[in-house]
């Protein structure tokens, strides 16, 4: 056998080996499953935004509520809407900025409950009432969502980390995905008052 003729086959074999021993198509399906999981994020998410656009327009039929709380719930909600992530995009430091500004919405959502309280004909309106448990289910949802997406997450970086894929995946830039994190200093979801 000639020397280029074993070198061509060594070099097929090897690659076979590698596409089939190092998983590649591992990879891709574990990927997919980020992708997926990260778009069942972005629907929770969503319908939160849309549940708050809808609960602002039941609180603004009370016409004596403060504008201010008004202002501010809005603006949060519009920056919030404002960061996107593709799933390509799913860094560590991608995936911070996107839960820090979802955190303030959060933030601005607790204190604009907090000031609907003040106002009992609001407390009675039941379009408002039922707004404020779509909002309780949904966080759930929200929770849900982020804990199914960190597992599939932690599947893939796994994966594709551990040898001999680890070689596969930086042959052809599979790289690692960012996890969502609890916010420091706290353990628990924020509470929504009824």
């Amino acid at each position: 056998m000639k020397k280029s003729t074993f070198y061509y086959l060594f070099i097929s074999v090897c690659l076979s080996l590698l596409f089939s021993s190092c998983g590649y198509n591992g990879m891709i399906e574990r990927q997919e499953g980020v992708e997926k999981a990260w778009s069942d994020v972005e629907v929770q998410y969503q319908r939160r935004a849309n549940l708050i656009d809808n609960l602002v327009e039941a609180v603004k039929a009370n016409t004596e509520f403060e504008k201010e709380a008004l202002i501010g719930i809005v603006e949060a909600r519009s920056k919030a809407s404002n960061i996107t992530l593709k799933a390509d995009q799913l860094s560590q430091e991608n995936i911070e900025k996107f839960q820090a500004s979802q955190g303030e919405l959060s933030q601005a959502l607790g204190r604009f409950l907090m000031i609907t309280e003040n106002y009992p004909t609001l407390q009675s309106n039941q379009a408002f009432v039922d707004l404020r448990a779509e909002l309780s289910g949904t966080e759930n949802r929200v929770a849900q969502a982020t804990r199914i997406f960190n597992e599939a997450v932690s599947q893939y970086n796994t994966f594709i980390r551990s040898f001999p894929n680890n070689m596969t995946a930086g042959m052809f830039g599979f790289e690692t995905k960012g996890y969502f994190k609890a916010d420091a200093g706290t353990s628990k979801a924020p509470k929504i008052k009824f």
